[in-house]
């Protein structure tokens, strides 16, 4: 770089500053693998083969605030940056305290917002199971605020013994409302033009770039889903709260109540702080009590034992092909080779005689869940039942995977269906002609090789070669889910058109067999396997992504990729012509947010 004046030498110290610190970053991060791999290694080895002390007598604590998964995630590094939260962790957790002498009362803090319906119903179940065993819980609140889902939240704390608010906080649980954006208009204005087939009216992922409004047919489907999961957590609040269920309506939607309020309504028990709520837990034991995290008292938990033994496979997050590997992607995945892989190795496992298929997902690739549906099939071929136990959601993809198991349970608040398809891509050119960018392309061969081009519309040969793609894939997706639901085909066309149903809506039509959590999956997997109900039985997680060498392995992957991102910078700071393509995205990122990311990719015909 030439100096022509003492700004742009500043600019040239900056620039070398910055590659001299990520060049040491990126040495530093080489010696740290390097050298504490083999510690790494033994303090992993000597966590796994210890368990922490349980005191004499335990109160549990549940603070649902720091957010869920569905499935624990295998983070190698958690025990430097802290496990999270998930709710089959909870609901397995209080499964087991519920009959442990040591435990004796449990409070768990609510989200000031909204969280899962289906994991709060699920998380309800286990705490009436707990109380059940004469065991106290508290739940408390911080308020309860506007938000689409915090009614989900007010019927957690209502399965409480008794449910806290803190004396300066409200409760508006008035309902369930969403929000959608519209982007036609945008799009319109910024020549951007977005080329989608869908399969059928019901399938409105794409509609907020079609449309300015909600379609009759998804304005529909939402109104549906939201009403059921409304009707079904006012129906269980009613019954924990011991209020009938058109007077809980009533008082609910009336508008806003301060703590003192909703104390006098009877819609909470006890107004107090935190601190409050802490000593009347631990009131519940004898002196020696101590105050748990119900993460600390699951590590000290004994494994699951018996002469039977049941596979639980976990599926979670958007489906793709591939595995996992490592990455600085904190979003669970569902990777299609992982889970496969996990049911052939629970196939080729003598002792394994059922398979729990845990599914929390909103769909993906129609091939990685084709490829996952085949290793079910596999396992009911080697006389091995699998039972698909669903979380938040099983929809599209996550319906797809599920569709020919041996049978099916979900909460009546999960969202499933959504036996559709839709694809396609923005066309761009145009837009990008208006700032002066021209984007032109040559090919050889047919011209449906520049179908996904983003710089012209379909043509119309493309847009039927295209339609025809995504109308067989949805063939392809009501011939599985008439096959494995045992459905006619005619009847499964009348159900599907991407139409979302909760849990409760599906068993009704039959895409579900019963409604339940985790251990009504277990109990169904037991009696397929011609395993007594009383008998326990040992539970073995599939892939096992948390022995030693397994998680080093994922540590020092995390740290290759943190290398290679480091060299990246690297060379985006010291290339001219990356610096002004990363100038330019810079700029063109409120012109275009969205349409470009989706643009840089063909998006080819999904289940998701």
């Amino acid at each position: 770089m030439r100096v022509w004046g003492g700004h742009e030498y500043e600019q040239d110290n900056d620039l070398r500053m910055k590659q001299f610190l990520i060049t040491v970053a990126a040495v530093v991060t080489a010696f740290v693998l390097f050298f504490i791999g083999l510690p790494f290694l033994l303090l992993v080895t000597l966590a796994a083969s210890t368990k922490p002390q349980t005191p004499s007598e335990v109160a549990l604590s549940i603070d649902l605030r720091e957010g869920l998964t569905d499935q624990s995630l295998d983070d190698p590094l958690a025990f430097i940056t802290g496990e999270g939260l998930s709710t089959l962790e909870i609901v397995t957790t209080l499964h087991n305290a519920a009959s442990d002498p040591k435990v004796k009362s449990l409070l768990i803090r609510l989200p000031e917002g909204g969280m899962s319906p289906a994991a709060a119903e699920e998380i309800r179940n286990a705490l009436r199971e707990f109380r059940a065993a004469n065991k106290t819980v508290i739940a408390h609140s911080q308020g309860l605020y506007p938000d689409t889902l915090v009614a989900a939240s007010y019927m957690v704390g209502s399965a409480a013994s008794e449910l806290w608010m803190q004396p300066n906080a409200s409760l508006q649980v008035t309902g369930i409302a969403s929000e959608s954006m519209f982007f036609k208009r945008a799009f319109e204005k910024y020549g951007i033009t977005p080329q989608f087939e869908q399969r059928y009216e019901f399938k409105n992922a794409v509609n907020p770039y079609l449309y300015s409004d909600y379609t009759p047919a998804h304005r529909e489907a939402t109104l549906s889903w939201m009403g059921s999961i409304y009707n079904s957590v006012l129906t269980n609040i009613a019954s924990d709260r011991k209020i009938e269920v058109g007077k809980l309506r009533g008082l609910l939607e009336s508008g806003v109540y301060s703590a003192g309020a909703a104390q006098k309504a009877g819609l909470i028990d006890k107004q107090g702080q935190v601190h409050d709520a802490e000593e009347a837990v631990l009131k519940k034991g004898g002196n020696q009590i101590e105050l748990v995290d119900i993460r600390d008292y699951a590590k000290t938990m004994p494994r699951s034992s018996g002469k039977s033994t049941i596979a639980v496979i976990g599926g979670e997050g958007a489906i793709m092909t591939g595995t996992n590997g490592s990455s600085f992607n904190s979003d669970p995945m569902m990777m299609s080779d992982d889970v496969a892989n996990a049911f052939f190795d629970a196939i080729n496992d003598k002792d394994v005689k059922a398979i729990v298929f845990r599914v929390s997902s909103p769909g993906g690739s129609d091939t990685a869940s084709e490829q996952i549906l085949s290793a079910l099939q596999a396992a009911k071929k080697a006389n091995k039942p699998v039972v698909v136990s669903m979380g938040e959601y099983a929809a599209s993809g996550g319906y797809w995977v599920s569709s020919d198991a041996s049978a099916i349970i979900a909460n009546p608040t999960t969202l499933t269906g959504s036996i559709g398809v839709y694809g396609g891509k923005f066309a761009i050119g145009d837009g990008l002609g208006r700032f002066g960018v021209d984007l032109k392309s040559v090919h050889v061969g047919s011209d449906l090789s520049q179908m996904y081009n983003v710089g012209t519309e379909f043509t119309p040969e493309q847009r039927a070669s295209f339609s025809k793609q995504i109308d067989e894939t949805y063939n392809e997706f009501v011939a599985r889910v008439s096959k494995g639901r045992k459905l006619p085909e005619d009847k499964v066309r009348e159900i599907a058109k991407g139409h979302v149903w909760t849990g409760e809506q599906a068993k009704k039509l039959g895409l579900v067999d019963d409604l339940g959590g985790f251990y009504v999956a277990l109990a169904k997997a037991k009696s397929l396997a011609k395993i007594p109900s009383d008998e326990h039985v040992k539970l073995i997680k599939y892939p096992n992504n948390r022995s030693p060498f397994s998680m080093f392995n994922k540590s020092v992957e995390s740290a290759n990729s943190g290398l290679k991102a480091l060299s990246l910078i690297n060379w985006a700071m010291s290339d001219p012509q990356a610096k002004a393509a990363l100038r330019e995205m810079s700029q063109a990122r409120l012109r275009a947010q969205g349409a470009n990311v989706l643009a840089n990719e063909p998006l080819q015909s999904s289940s998701r």
